[in-house]
């Protein structure tokens, strides 16, 4: 077989062992080539009478990543046929490998997750290292496991670990795993092959059970519980995840099993794998997968062949809410950070914050009291810039005003050594501004993190023109190393996240001045699958960033922007957000979310200053109506973002609405969303409300353009030349 495809290799030892070993790199996935030839080595080594017994291994120290993503959508677009249903979990794993007259021991590394579990479990026995990951992830795709890990993970664990291992997608390392019955033994590395050898033919000589995964019932409950436990899943899945089927789907497959028994089991499963791999979910998270992994393919800069360069240590201005946050996710991954402040007392105040993020890792329990103390020792302050003059890189994150930010950079430019990158955290000036008075240009960027920083997975770094590639190369590995998802995205007003999201808020405004409830806005949008509504939101970060960010739009954007004087007018009287326990919302000592009935007087003064009435269509919208009304401008944005080419590609957006706005990851991000309702229908209702309530909605041209030829909007043209 051609090298370049995945492939399986067998070798015999002295012993009678066959040892079949997994080749696809870089995690030896399972593609259609993997799976056809790992059963052409296994129907070898059982007919060879040179074999005793075998083991399955995976090369470079992982056993396997488990079924190729690649190729869903090469599937799902049909071109290439899937394999028949049930050829793996029946054909290969059930009727050849574990009904098979020589035992055979999964020697498993690094990973078994998805399909590499599954053919492990198809073993007679599982050795592992004590940190090898074994996990099914399939539902983080929208699918189910599919070859079999539905009847043999809860054969080999009992119901209620596999139902919380299949429905979080959480692994659970080799160590645990013992304990669980999912492995049978630990070995290090260099004695992982030979113990699962010696365990093959312990089998073999009956001096260790020889056991079938699909037909072992001692770790199932009795009938009456497994019902009772599978009821309390489904229960807990449809209150978790109410908008999602394959969860439920599932569970479904997992009880067809325990009732009727592992071949029935298998046969639904097999049939359900089908349905789910067509569905729209499946397709919305194996693109948000894909998005996520080609984030760090920027054209024009990572094709240059240029490597980062190492950041030894990093100073961070402004210990407040973000500083202290961009510092805890960068000690967090073992960078050594100064934090500067004004004066002592913000200072004490900033490695507080570090502090308290830290502190309550360890009272969840996923840090532990040494590593705590570890950690926190990265962290040194300061009051001036003496330190800096060894810093490889500097995040300013003070308040948003221009000239203190000037003043900063100049003083940077001072005081840093040359190669030092200067970032920012703004998240609405302009970076040009923010550099103009430097001659240090080249090496300015913006590194936007999203509150709290040391949560929110999205990383936008944003670029201007004079911006070196080599600066965005060494900020993208810095994002990585952080474990964020860094989104390169060009320089404007809001950048990509703010400014796509800026219509959110305003049009959810403009409903409520013209008659719709606002608490039902906030409900609709929920159970679309937002983390919160727009007036919830509001309430979350509070009114004064609300209008701080606002007019900078305001005055950007002055023609679509719908101007409402309902939250200043809620700030004048102290209401400013949940901090102050009084926003859109009322909240109690446990910060609960009550509506308020005194907010209609707001509203009606907002009202009034407007000049609008109240639009009796607008107070009974479904909540179909309320979710194209608030999210279409927010469509039209990004359209406008792309047509700017302030993103590079439209996965880009899709990426940064799910990362750093909390868009259902379920629904494909916010372009493949809009181009799964299609462009022709998304500009047709904007031109209907742009005619009924003002330009804010008007549709821009990109979106105009490519709702008359009936296009996606995720259009791949070069932008450059669709622009000439």
């Amino acid at each position: 077989m051609n090298s370049a495809k995945g492939r399986t290799t067998i070798e015999v030892g002295a012993d009678g062992v066959a040892i079949i070993t997994i080749i696809n790199p870089p995690v030896n996935s399972l593609s259609l080539d993997v799976l056809n030839s790992l059963k052409e080595s296994y129907d070898q080594a059982l007919t060879r009478d040179d074999v005793k017994a075998i083991v399955i291994t995976g090369a470079q120290g992982k056993f396997s990543g488990g079924f190729d993503i690649s190729a869903f959508g090469k599937i799902q677009g049909g071109n290439v046929a899937a394999p028949k249903p049930g050829f793996v979990s029946m054909e290969i794993l059930c009727d050849t490998v574990a009904a098979a007259r020589k035992p055979s021991v999964a020697a498993i590394d690094g990973l078994a997750l998805g399909g590499g579990l599954e053919v492990a479990m198809g073993c007679h026995a599982r050795i592992s290292t004590p940190n090898a990951q074994l996990g099914l992830p399939e539902l983080q795709l929208g699918i189910i496991p599919g070859f079999g890990g539905t009847q043999a993970l809860p054969r080999l664990v009992g119901l209620a670990k596999a139902l919380e291992m299949m429905l979080t997608s959480k692994p659970v390392r080799g160590q645990e795993a013992v304990s669980l019955g999912l492995v049978d033994a630990i070995a290090s590395s260099n004695e992982l092959l030979n113990t699962a050898r010696r365990w093959a033919l312990d089998i073999l000589e009956r001096e260790r059970p020889w056991i079938n995964s699909f037909y072992k019932t001692d770790k199932l409950e009795p009938l009456g519980e497994a019902r009772e436990i599978l009821k309390f899943a489904r229960a807990q899945t449809r209150k978790r995840a109410p908008n999602l089927m394959h969860p439920l789907v599932c569970i479904d497959v997992i009880e067809e099993g325990i009732i009727s028994g592992p071949r029935a089991g298998l046969w639904k499963e097999a049939e359900a794998f089908q349905g789910l791999l067509h569905s729209d979910t499946c397709k919305s998270l194996v693109h948000i997968f894909f998005a996520q992994r080609g984030t760090t393919k920027v054209p024009g800069v990572s094709d240059l062949g240029l490597k980062p360069r190492r950041i030894n240590k990093v100073a961070i201005l402004g210990g407040g809410l973000m500083g202290s946050g961009i510092a805890t996710a960068l000690i967090l991954s073992n960078y050594p950070v100064i934090l500067k402040e004004v004066n002592e007392k913000f200072l004490q105040a900033g490695i507080d914050r570090v502090k308290a993020n830290l502190k309550s890792r360890v009272k969840k329990g996923n840090m532990s009291q040494e590593k705590y103390e570890k950690t926190f020792s990265l962290l040194k302050g300061a009051l001036d810039y003496e330190s800096f003059r060894d810093v490889d890189m500097v995040i300013e994150a003070v308040i948003e005003n221009v000239s203190l930010k000037q003043q900063i950079f100049s003083d940077l430019e001072k005081f840093c050594p040359p190669h030092c990158i200067l970032a920012s955290n703004t998240s609405t000036i302009d970076l040009n501004l923010i550099g103009e008075k430097t001659k240090s240009q080249d090496r300015i960027i913006g590194a936007h993190f999203f509150s709290p920083a040391h949560v929110m997975p999205l990383l936008e770094i944003v670029r201007t023109q004079k911006t070196s590639p080599q600066v965005i190369v060494d900020l993208l590995d810095v994002g990585k190393k952080i474990k964020k998802t860094p989104v390169v995205v060009g320089n404007c007003t809001g950048f990509a996240v703010n400014r796509m999201f800026f219509p959110y808020t305003q049009a959810a405004l403009l409903l409520v001045e013209r008659g719709t409830d606002i608490y039902q806005i906030d409900r609709a949008i929920t159970k679309f699958g937002m983390p919160m509504g727009p007036f919830r939101l509001c309430d979350l970060v509070g009114f004064g960033v609300a209008i701080a960010t606002g007019s900078q739009f305001v005055l950007n954007f002055p023609e679509r922007t719908y101007k409402s004087m309902l939250i200043p007018l809620m700030q004048e009287d102290k209401r400013a957000g949940e901090t102050t326990r009084k926003g859109f919302y009322a909240y109690d000592e446990k910060r609960k979310a009550n509506p308020d009935p005194e907010i209609k007087k707001y509203v009606e003064k907002a009202r009034e200053i407007s000049g609008v009435t109240i639009d009796p269509k607008l107070t009974k919208l479904s909540d179909k109506d309320i979710v194209e009304m608030i999210f279409f401008p927010v469509v039209n944005e990004a359209c406008r973002v792309l047509d700017e080419g302030i993103a590079v590609k439209a996965a880009d957006l899709d990426i940064s609405a799910v990362m750093g706005m909390g868009f259902p990851p379920y629904r494909g991000g916010i372009i493949f969303w809009a181009d799964s309702l299609g462009s022709k229908y998304i500009c047709s209702r904007l031109e209907e409300w742009s005619n009924l309530y003002g330009g804010f909605f008007k549709p821009c041209s990109y979106l105009a353009q490519r709702a008359a030829k009936g296009a996606p909007l995720s259009l791949s043209e070069d932008p450059v030349k669709a622009r000439l």
